[in-house]
């Protein structure tokens, strides 16, 4: 007893030696003042701000002293910001922004470099600069993440992008040209073999036009396979193929796992085929696609559908392979389950042998079972949709029901045999027992307790909670609203991510930080051990190409600076390192096309320079050993200003130079 209580003290004394500007408590700013200015002792610190105990063990659960590296990196979308979040845990601090889908200046990304890889991203021609990111995917190996690389789709306009975590850079963009829009992705198989890609609102394939009143016949749904090489750290574009569904708005899909491996899982709403028009008196979309009382779960057999895309058993849409719905129906590939009105969550548990869906007007879980579904489907399915898909008869595949209150969303697992469902009109997370052997069966399945958030929390994150063993211990709910959580800044409020320690048993969860967001709005997230990326301190090579992972044949090495002249074509090779760049002048023509190489020749860490031109638009981030290459026309002569935008050293205003463009 002695013992406990001494470290119950120690505990509290260690939170309040940190806990000024650790936590984000409602106090008045006058305690907060007088409490930091005075040479008070801790105990009345603690009382004047009005902390109290759980306060205080909050303090010590999420307090990272400087120098000490967080247990665990949390990727999460930058919805329509376009970008992907990295973030630290349990600190729940931002470590980096990884540009995807949108140029951003800090990094140059789209300012004179990864310019190639977002013109992967232009549809038709058509410059696209910007992306609504929802569900990034990191790699896994035996269905655990490996650390190597992480996806993310782009809902507005149907594309996935690949991310290489060696440098944690955007390398590849691709578009399936059969679909414009996704939403079921990403997510991977448990070996990375695809990247599945699931669709959202019905379209005609291709983009074609088709009149609104022929939605039944013209329109489709789809679900995109990407297969993902390796060995090249690249989507192999001729190995991939969609699979045209019925035009079902399909939602969120999750790949099997385990015992369901080979199998993809999504849920859809809108089986009414509602096609809104409340200009011409029709009932509002909200309204027709919710008046049914149930929609389809998408049963998916990916080992099938890929043995009939190799067979031939696709047609070409766009230069894209899409295996047709009437093959998809001859081959089986695709059963469809009822599952309760307006799902929003597709989640596989850790063994593969359970699918949790939730459906917004349903305050009910539904759980299905992967052998009751083989058993379904083994015994032939006697009934058939519209379009003459199979549908399994809701009895024959479902396990089990737990009613959690309003709203369930997304579900994800712990390590202890629990599931937490997001509960968006309660703004809650309740925590549930999965009664089956392996988890919890002397619980059964039942809620267990529920946890405040603060507030509509939409998706949630857990600690490798995507894998086949996850670790507990942290839970992030990934809120829409933040209402009166921060100090306002105007009309516009961040999104409010929330930390939850979810290691005590029982109605004990806690919330341990508040998070605000104010780039867009983060809409899933995975949480990945720290020690599993093995991320550069430097490129490996002075020279390195961040695009092929290799030495630039171009790269320039310090000697051979210069520039060259080749009719109107001009030719610059420039290095960077502390505190100079050479050359310093550079003398061109109006009218010269300009390529322009320049290499970081520094090997220390963090020893990064920038690169800025005026008026032409060029801003680069050049890290330590790397080589970039930009390209401009001289259309406006006169005298530039080029310098580093990074304080590289006590000479960092020192290193600039001239760019000289003589009128013709």
């Amino acid at each position: 007893m002695i013992s406990q209580r001494l470290s119950s003290r120690l505990l509290l004394i260690g939170a309040v030696l940190v806990i000024a500007g650790v936590l984000a408590v409602t106090v008045s700013p006058k305690a907060i003042t007088s409490a930091q200015g005075s040479d008070a002792d801790w105990q009345t610190i603690a009382e004047q701000r009005g902390l109290t105990e759980a306060d205080l063990r909050a303090a010590v659960m999420t307090y990272t002293p400087s120098g000490v590296m967080d247990e665990y990196v949390m990727f999460a979308s930058a919805g329509q910001g376009g970008q992907v979040l990295a973030i630290g845990l349990p600190s729940m601090r931002l470590l980096r922004l990884i540009a995807v889908f949108a140029p951003e200046p800090w990094q140059g990304y789209g300012y004179g470099t990864g310019n190639e890889v977002l013109e992967q991203g232009f549809i038709d021609g058509q410059e696209i600069l910007w992306g609504d990111t929802h569900h990034p995917a990191l790699s896994e190996t035996n269905g655990e993440y490996d650390g190597q690389w992480l996806f993310i789709g782009d809902k507005a306009n149907g594309r996935v992008a690949v991310i290489d975590l060696r440098d944690f850079e955007t390398k590849q963009i691709v578009h399936n040209p059969a679909f414009l829009n996704d939403h079921g992705g990403t997510f991977v198989t448990p070996n990375t073999e695809y990247i599945v890609e699931g669709g959202q609102y019905g379209l005609p394939l291709g983009g074609d036009y088709a009149p609104i009143e022929e939605y039944q016949n013209a329109y489709s749904g789809m679900i995109t396979f990407w297969k993902f090489d390796r060995e090249a750290g690249r989507i192999d574009y001729s190995q991939s193929f969609a699979m045209e569904l019925p035009p079902y708005w399909q939602d969120l899909c999750d790949a099997g796992k385990g015992v369901s491996e080979g199998w993809v899982f999504c849920n859809s709403f809108n089986a009414e085929m509602a096609t809104g028009g409340i200009e011409k008196g029709n009932p509002p979309f909200e309204a027709g696609v919710s008046r049914g009382a149930v929609d389809y779960l998408h049963i998916i057999n990916l080992k099938a559908a890929e043995a009939v895309f190799q067979a031939g058993g696709a047609v070409d849409v766009r230069g894209f392979s899409v295996i047709p719905l009437e093959t998809v129906i001859e081959n089986n590939l695709l059963y469809l389950a009822p599952e309760p009105r307006s799902p929003h969550g597709a989640d596989v548990t850790p063994r593969g042998d359970f699918i949790s869906v939730g459906g917004k007007l349903d305050p009910h879980v539904s759980v299905y079972s992967f052998h009751k579904i083989q058993d379904a489907v083994a015994a032939g399915p006697t009934e058939k949709d519209v379009f003459g898909v199979p549908v399994l008869a809701l009895e024959s595949v479902l396990e089990a029901q737990v009613e959690l209150g309003l709203g369930p969303l997304h579900t994800v697992y712990d390590d202890q045999g629990y599931a937490y469902t997001s509960l968006f009109l309660d703004s809650a997370v309740a925590r549930w027992s999965i009664g089956a052997e392996g988890y919890r069966p002397q619980d059964g399945w039942q809620l267990i307790s529920k946890i405040p958030v603060q507030y509509n929390v939409g998706h949630l994150a857990a600690a490798e909670g995507d894998t086949m063993s996850p670790d507990g211990r942290f839970l992030v709910a990934l809120n829409k609203w933040s209402v009166d959580r921060f100090l306002s800044t105007g009309p516009l409020l961040p999104q409010n991510l929330q930390l939850i320690d979810v290691t005590r048993p029982g109605d004990q969860m806690q919330i341990l930080y508040d998070m605000p967001i104010t780039g867009a709005e983060p809409h899933y997230a995975q949480i990945i051990k720290a020690d599993k990326l093995k991320a550069w301190e430097v490129y490996p090579e002075v020279g390195w190409n961040p695009i092929t992972q290799s030495v630039d044949p171009n790269a320039v090495i310090q000697g051979t600076e210069g520039v060259t002249r080749d009719g109107k074509n001009v030719t610059v090779r420039m290095t960077a390192v502390r505190s100079h760049m050479t050359p310093e002048h550079i003398e061109i023509e109006e009218g010269d096309h300009v390529t322009w190489t320049i290499t970081n020749v520094e090997r220390a860490r963090d020893a990064t320079h920038g690169f800025a031109i005026p008026f032409y638009n060029i801003n680069l981030s050049i890290e330590p050993g790397e080589t970039i290459t930009f390209e401009f026309e001289a259309k406006r002569p006169g005298v530039f200003s080029f310098y580093c935008t990074e304080f590289c050293s006590a000479l960092h205003l020192e290193m600039m130079g001239y760019m000289m463009v003589q009128p013709k």
